[in-house]
Order: structure tokens, then sequence, then C-alpha cells
């Protein structure tokens, strides 16, 4: 299996791809894809850095797996391929930013509109088997996605991470505080959302806000 991954991310990832725990973690994939239908396509694994650049990443979105059903994972958190119905997440996530900005709910439901403005799409688990969420979760994912959450960390400045839900939230131990933005919310699942955990939050509002008073360009949402 050819992982494919843009030059920017690899030279700041290099020290991860020969500890052993990768190796294992790249067995583990290949074999999956050998065996079973896995998401996203192999060349799509690293899609959210391909997109996004190290130099261009000024905002981090943490998902925790990818769609598990057929065709909608492309590598991008939350994002869904072309013109396939909006996952139910996706929805409130366009809701929000209706509310917030005033933006129309778009038709695509593919995020890689995000990315090329400099919106790292990051699920912690870079891949998992069709129809089975979580499949490849605790098999090396997490170790390789927290370096770069905390690489981002140590070599930037002024990110804005938006971190949805327990899990995300977790993530906050990794992120130099004092050098970026850390917004929570609740997740927008309609578990969470229909409990008032995540409309309103503003998030999309306050990331220009904060792009802005620190001189990067804000993100068309």
């Amino acid at each position: 299996m050819k992982l494919v991954l843009e030059e920017d991310w690899r030279i700041r990832l290099e020290a991860q791809f020969g500890q052993p725990y990768f190796q294992e973690l790249i067995s583990f994939v290949e074999t999956e894809y050998d065996s079973f239908t896995c998401f996203p396509k192999s060349n799509e694994i690293f899609a959210a850095f391909n997109y996004c650049s190290f130099q261009d990443t000024k905002v981090v979105i943490i998902g925790q797996d990818p769609y598990h059903g057929i065709d909608q994972a492309h590598g991008l958190c939350f994002s869904v391929n072309g013109n396939l119905p909006h996952p139910p997440s996706l929805v409130n996530i366009f809701k929000e930013i209706n509310t917030d900005l005033d933006v129309p709910y778009p038709e695509s439901g593919n995020l890689e509109r995000w990315a090329k403005q400099g919106v790292l799409l990051l699920n912690a688990t870079l891949t998992v088997r069709a129809h089975k969420p979580g499949s490849h979760q605790k098999k090396g994912w997490e170790d390789f996605t927290d370096a770069v959450i905390k690489k981002i960390s140590e070599e930037k400045e002024n990110v804005v991470f938006l971190l949805w839900g327990g899990f995300a939230k977790k993530k906050a131990k990794l992120i130099h505080g004092e050098k970026h933005h850390i917004l929570t919310s609740g997740h927008p699942s309609p578990l969470s959302a229909n409990r008032g955990y995540w409309f309103g939050n503003g998030h999309f509002s306050r990331t220009n806000e904060i792009l802005k008073k620190s001189g990067n360009k804000t993100i068309i949402w």
C-alpha cells in the first residue's frame, strides 16, 4: 500500500514513520484493506494533509472516525464525498454556520473548500472497515494524529483548534494554550445538539474574528 503524504507534512512527521507502532499500524491497515472493504480509499487516507499543508494550517477541526458507509468518507473529518446525503452531524454544522454567519445551506457536503483555505480536517483515526464504526481505533492511528497535533502546537502560533464533544476536548492537553486558541462545545451530532450543547456556539464567526486579529485571512465557511 502506497500512502501518499504531502511533502510539507512528510518532513515534519518523518520521525513517526520509523517507529514500531507505525510499522505495526501500516501492516494492520494493509491487511484490512486486502481482506475487507475499508474507507476512505487508500490514496485518500492522508487527504486532510494533502489538501491543507502544514504551512497553510490555521484552523484544526478534530473528528473521531471516518464515515463507515459506502463511498462517504474521503479523508476529511465530517466531510462527505460528492453529492451524497449529508450525515446528521454535518447537517447540524451547516445549520450552525447558517445561523452564525447567515451563509446559505450548501448543496455539497464536500469540505475540500475549507481544507484548501487552511482548515485541517483531522480524524483521530484515519481508516475504518465498512459498516464497522470504531473498527480501526486503538491500532496506532491515535498515536500518529496526536503527534500531528503536538507538532502543530510546537511549531506554529495562533492556530484555532475547534474541539467538539468529549473525545475532541481531551486533545486540549496536547495544545499549548498560550500560543493557540481553543474553542470547545458539544458535538454536532443530534444527540448532543438537540440537548443544547451545539447550536449557538458561534465557533465559525469567532474563528474568523481570531484569524483577523492575528493577521490571517478569514475562512469562507
